[in-house]
């Protein structure tokens, strides 16, 4: 069996909840659906970021279907490893499900 052509799902929480600059940065069209992130909060400074914080929670959207290539894009746009690291984890869909994703998380500059 062949490795699905779109195996990812990303968790967004910042300018990429816009769908035109989705479409803008990977050159496609990737639909979003809503999804919390429980345990942190939103910030921004230069950029949005998010931190743990008990009893916080952070509405975001969950992109599913997201290619290697277009993940590779949205590494680049992110600046990764410098502004974010990608890493895994589980967020709350609409319907309460657990998703596990992969996350954009801050560098020290957000500290």
């Amino acid at each position: 069996m062949s490795e699905s052509p779109r195996p990812h799902t990303l968790f967004i929480y910042g300018s990429l909840l816009d769908a035109s600059e989705r479409e803008r940065v990977i050159a496609g069209r990737i639909e979003a659906r809503a999804a919390r992130l429980v345990g942190y909060e939103r910030g921004r400074k230069r950029y949005f970021y998010v931190t743990k914080r008990d009893g916080a929670e952070v509405a975001g959207a969950i992109l599913t279907g997201v290619s290697d290539k277009e993940l590779a894009i949205l590494d680049e746009y992110e600046d990764v490893p410098r502004l974010y690291t990608r890493e895994r984890i589980s967020v709350m869909d609409a319907e309460g499900a657990t998703v596990e994703c992969w996350i954009y998380l801050p560098t020290s500059w957000a500290g």
